[in-house]
């Protein structure tokens, strides 16, 4: 820690005063550009995995996503049997993101009441 010499000793001064030569506070940007590479053959192994992992989750999110935009250009469209069906085959595709631990079950749960209410008053309308 720096600490000036005319303050008393509690007073600690900021890592990014003129006596630093560092410009920026001490986090720095150029450790997280750089990746390290893994020599264990378990790390190996797990960085394989991760690979295999993150397209079955962005595939995963990606269709949560798409089923969601169908149900709602569905109810903006008007159509109202397009949208009970579209909404009838989201709800799976939703649970079972939720229950992948993807998404919370809680965020699942708030995306299907809002279709649900949607859906709802494109029935009454």
């Amino acid at each position: 820690m720096l600490y000036s010499r005319s303050l008393p000793t509690l007073v600690r001064l900021p890592r990014f005063t003129a006596r630093s030569t560092r410009k920026t506070p001490f986090m720095a940007t150029a450790a997280k550009s750089k990746k390290k590479t893994v020599r264990i053959a378990s790390g190996l192994k797990r960085a394989r995995q991760d690979v295999k992992l993150r397209a079955a989750n962005v595939a995963l999110r990606s269709r949560f996503r798409t089923v969601i935009k169908n149900v709602q250009k569905a109810v903006d469209a008007g159509d109202k049997a397009k949208a009970v069906e579209l909404f009838k085959s989201a709800q799976p595709v939703i649970d079972s993101v939720a229950d992948k631990k993807l998404f919370h079950k809680n965020k699942a749960a708030r995306h299907k009441s809002r279709l649900a209410a949607k859906v709802k008053a494109l029935a009454t309308a």
